[in-house]
C-alpha cells in the first residue's frame, strides 16, 4: 500500500456503508419482476430453441443423411422442449442447464453430418 498515513478513508467507509443499506432495503416488487422476467426469457428461448431443432430434424430427414443427424436435433429439440416447461414453472437454474444440453445434443448431431 503507497497511501499516507495521514490519508482520510472516511468517505469511502461511508460510501459503503450507504450502498449496503441501500441493497437491504430493495423493493420485493422488483425481486418478482425479475423471476417473471426470468420464467419469459427461459421458456421463450425454449421454445425458439425447439422450433429450430425440429425444423433441423424435418430438413435433415428430406437430404440423405444419416439417420443419427434428425434423431440428435429431435432429440435435442425434445430436451429444450422439457427446458421450456421447467422455465414456464419458475425452476430457471434447471431450465437454463436444460437448454445447454438440448444444443450440445443438436450439436453433436451436426457434427455426424
Amino acid at each position: 500500500m503507497s497511501g499516507r498515513p495521514d490519508s482520510d478513508t472516511d468517505p469511502e467507509i461511508a460510501d459503503s456503508e450507504a450502498a449496503a443499506d441501500q441493497d437491504a432495503t430493495e423493493d420485493p416488487a422488483d425481486d418478482e419482476e425479475g423471476a417473471r422476467r426470468a420464467r419469459w426469457t427461459a421458456a421463450g428461448t425454449g421454445a425458439a430453441l425447439t422450433l429450430a431443432g425440429l425444423a433441423a430434424a424435418l430438413l435433415r430427414l428430406t437430404r440423405s443423411a444419416p439417420a443419427l443427424v434428425p434423431a440428435a436435433y429431435a432429440g435435442g429439440a425434445a430436451v429444450c422442449a422439457a427446458a421450456t416447461v421447467l422455465g414456464s414453472r419458475g425452476r430457471t437454474r434447471r431450465a437454463l442447464w436444460l437448454l445447454v444440453a438440448g444444443v450440445m445434443v443438436m450439436a453433436l448431431g451436426d457434427q455426424f453430418d
